[in-house]
């Protein structure tokens, strides 16, 4: 008899105060520039471009109650606030004290300046993200002696649990997740509008509660001492302002600061293009053919991170330096036509409109995966797909599977809006450093003297940039290397910094 041979059993493998240098040098001033885009651009685009946090547990909700038509308070009875769902507070609570183990320098910045409270009087509105993140800033400025009211920059973009921590903490917070138009610009109101309350700065993403100051309550400028814009669309506005004149406070331009144009646009979408991505359509990287439209500081972290990954990763580009670089660094450089049909991926990085028409969706290929790592929703042209002969399915949150006739299918992630906001969430660390950007800005304008700052756009100076970068270096146990007097003197520079002049690119 043959014998039967027993399966082998494989066994699983075991796996002191703050300190400025120089108080009296003034911010370097930014040579005006004219953006494309109006003042006054539609309202449907001014809350839907700057994107939201996929990161929230409350998504989705039985409650269809609308907040304005609830009557919240927190547990000491506060009602100033209009959020989803306050019994969520202890969620938000947690969300928020992770979020501050990632942001060593606002927790720095509460340690070395709350016994002077540097922003004692101070009544800040805001209107930004509201999510873990922006939390730890809000009570960083609270710390700081700040009293603030904050409202959300986008109708997708608020974590409804970490808003409702923040209401019961006690702050006036007037947002949630999926907003109406009217709710939008309502939210921003009852921000701006309360009796006996009277704001004196303004911290903006997007240049929306600015814009609604300007056009519902000029008279508030003349107590307000100064505004401070992160995003590139509020700051194109505010340089609309100050070349017709009509800007009249001072406003920081955050944006184009070197703490947050480096990390926040090369280090931050060098690591949540792939999350984006992963967490929309587990696709794998390896062997896929990408082509990333712009070879600026997001387009750099996104080929850098496709690279790695083992993708064949091409690269459009209008800037004969841009492309230099990108050909130096390995990448391909072509126009987007020549690559269009056998790509697996395209993700556009230009800031521009109309850069992936329909067109070249036409003559995509099956499955092909489309999205924009890009400044607002005008890169991709979305609207050429909404006809009658494409049919779109909506296969999960923010993934929509658009259909030609003959069966081709296109994956459209977030609709053309900002991958990384709307599908997944940006890295904390990064954020630290935007953040603590923002809090020495308005430090710095509610501070100063009159007449140091007149009523323009201004960039920070590279000491508080570097001071910002100093903040971060413990995390790492990092170790600066200190000038010797010799040195200091034979590179003509002080030996605390700044170290580089104004125009050194790095």
């Amino acid at each position: 008899m043959l014998k039967k041979k027993k399966d082998e059993e494989i066994a699983e493998p075991s796996v002191k105060k703050i300190q400025f240098a120089d108080q009296k040098q003034e911010f370097n001033k930014r040579p005006t520039k004219i953006g494309r885009r109006s003042l006054s651009r539609s309202i449907s685009q001014s809350s839907t471009d700057s994107y939201s946090s996929a990161a929230s547990y409350t998504d989705s909700s039985d409650d269809e109650t609308s907040p304005r038509d609830k009557q919240q308070k927190n547990s000491k009875g506060n009602a100033d606030f209009c959020i989803k769902n306050i019994k969520q507070a202890d969620f938000g609570r947690r969300e928020i004290e992770i979020a501050e183990q990632e942001m060593p320098a606002l927790m720095a910045l509460r340690k070395r300046a709350q016994g002077e409270k540097p922003l004692a009087g101070a009544k800040i509105v805001g209107c930004t993200h509201i999510t873990a993140q922006t939390a730890v800033l809000m009570e960083t400025l609270s710390a700081l002696g700040a009293q603030c009211r904050w409202a959300a920059c986008n109708i997708y973009s608020t974590q409804n649990e970490v808003a409702a921590a923040l209401a019961e903490g006690g702050f006036s917070v007037f947002a949630w997740k999926g907003e109406s138009e009217d709710d939008f610009w309502w939210c921003i109101d009852r921000c701006v509008n309360v009796e006996g309350w009277q704001p004196n700065m303004i911290l903006d993403d997007g240049g929306d509660l600015t814009h609604w100051i300007y056009k519902k309550y000029p008279n508030m400028f003349k107590k307000i001492k100064g505004i401070v814009e992160e995003s590139v669309t509020g700051v194109h506005r505010l340089y609309q302002l100050s070349k017709a004149g009509k800007l009249c406070v001072p406003a920081m331009n955050v944006n184009d600061s070197v703490t947050k144009q480096k990390f926040d646009n090369l280090y931050c979408c060098r690591e949540s293009i792939l999350d984006g991505l992963k967490r929309t359509t587990d696709v794998m990287f390896g062997g896929k053919q990408v082509v990333v439209c712009g070879y600026g500081e997001v387009g750099k972290g996104c080929c850098a991170a496709l690279k790695a990954m083992g993708s064949i990763v091409y690269v459009t580009e209008i800037d004969p330096i841009c492309a230099l670089q990108a050909c130096m660094d390995g990448f391909r450089l072509v126009k987007l036509n020549e690559v269009i049909r056998q790509v697996d991926i395209v993700i556009t990085c230009t800031g521009n409109k109309n850069v992936v028409v329909r067109e070249y969706m036409d003559r995509m290929k099956n499955g092909c995966i489309v999205c924009n790592m890009g400044h607002s929703n005008t890169e991709i042209d979305v609207a050429s797909l909404r006809t009658p002969e494409l049919t779109w399915e909506r296969v999960r949150s923010q993934v929509d599977h658009v259909i030609w006739p003959d069966g081709k299918r296109i994956v459209l992630l977030a609709e053309g809006r900002l991958l990384n906001l709307s599908c997944s969430t940006v890295p904390t660390f990064v954020l630290s450093i935007t953040a603590t950007t923002q809090a020495l800005a308005l430090i710095e304008l509610y501070n100063a003297p009159e007449g140091r700052y007149k009523q323009d756009v201004y960039l920070l100076p590279k000491k508080m940039d570097e001071y910002v970068a100093s903040l971060h270096l413990p995390t790492f146990d990092a170790h600066l290397t200190e000038l010797s007097d010799e040195q200091a003197k034979y590179l003509g520079l002080n030996k605390n910094g700044p170290f580089k002049p104004n125009y050194y690119r790095y």
